[in-house]
């Protein structure tokens, strides 16, 4: 099958898996703008997409996708470093000069930052969500309160700050995946291929900006979401109520491990 045996059938896997995954990126940075603003509404959504068998279904899916774009990834790589040796890029340093960017010679470098962070997420989130409502594994946390997992999970600094170095390689990896997947796939007229960078870049930087949003609002307590939380508690209007929502999740939290 020429999509497995060739290498122009592994990129356009490549290209596919790839975009569908970019796809669910912009599900998940939708879903995470919603924790922003009301805890309620996010822990509604985390009850919907749980153990149902629609979200296992797609979960697996999504896996797939994932395995097959990565498992693609290092074989295209190891057939390119082997066809090309070690002046894979001797023609882009001499006589196309900064023509190559950055993101596309280290693409398996950031491809490994990415896996890690995946890894880190799953345990993270998936963890304790999902996979303890299907296997009915007690947890500090309820599977469905993901709004709580956010505050608990980013009140610690080590986390914000490898979610966020996990974010900048996602952006570089993105940011030239966007376009060389639409490249591959025969978008690259030379009129649209210049758009299409353009439209990618923007694309990619505000779906990461997303993401880290998220992170740096729950990290310095900032999130409106976290105001609602505080009148929850104790009823205040104090201004300082988004330190009181987060001091007042982290105890909740505790009291239900208890």
């Amino acid at each position: 099958m020429w999509l497995i045996n060739s290498s122009i059938g592994r990129k356009v896997v490549m290209s596919v898996t790839g975009i569908a995954l970019i796809l669910f990126l912009t599900f998940h940075c939708c879903m995470n703008i919603v924790a922003l603003f009301s805890g309620k509404a996010y822990n509604a959504i985390c009850e919907l997409l749980g153990a149902n068998w629609y979200a296992v279904v797609a979960t697996l899916g999504l896996a797939a996708l994932a395995v097959i774009h990565i498992v693609f990834a290092f074989i295209l790589t190891a057939q390119n470093r082997k066809a090309r040796g070690d002046n894979r890029y001797e023609v882009a340093t001499t006589v196309n000069a900064g023509k190559v960017e950055w993101a596309s010679k280290n693409m398996l470098v950031l491809g490994l930052i990415i896996c890690l962070g995946l890894l880190l997420h799953l345990y993270n989130f998936w963890y304790n969500m999902m996979f303890a409502e299907l296997l009915h594994i007690a947890t500090p946390i309820p599977p469905t309160h993901g709004f709580e997992l956010i505050i608990q999970t980013f009140s610690s600094p080590v986390y914000v700050v490898l979610y966020l170095v996990w974010l900048v390689a996602l952006w570089f990896h993105l940011s030239h995946g966007f376009w060389s997947a639409l490249q591959t796939l025969g978008w690259n007229g030379k009129t649209w291929f210049c758009r299409w960078k353009i439209i990618g870049l923007i694309y990619v930087t505000l779906l990461i900006l997303g993401f880290v949003v998220v992170v740096l609002a729950f990290a310095f307590g900032f999130a409106p979401s976290l105001c609602d939380a505080a009148a929850c508690c104790d009823g205040g209007a104090a201004a300082d109520c988004c330190q009181q929502a987060a001091d007042c999740c982290k105890d909740a939290a505790a009291a239900c491990g208890k």
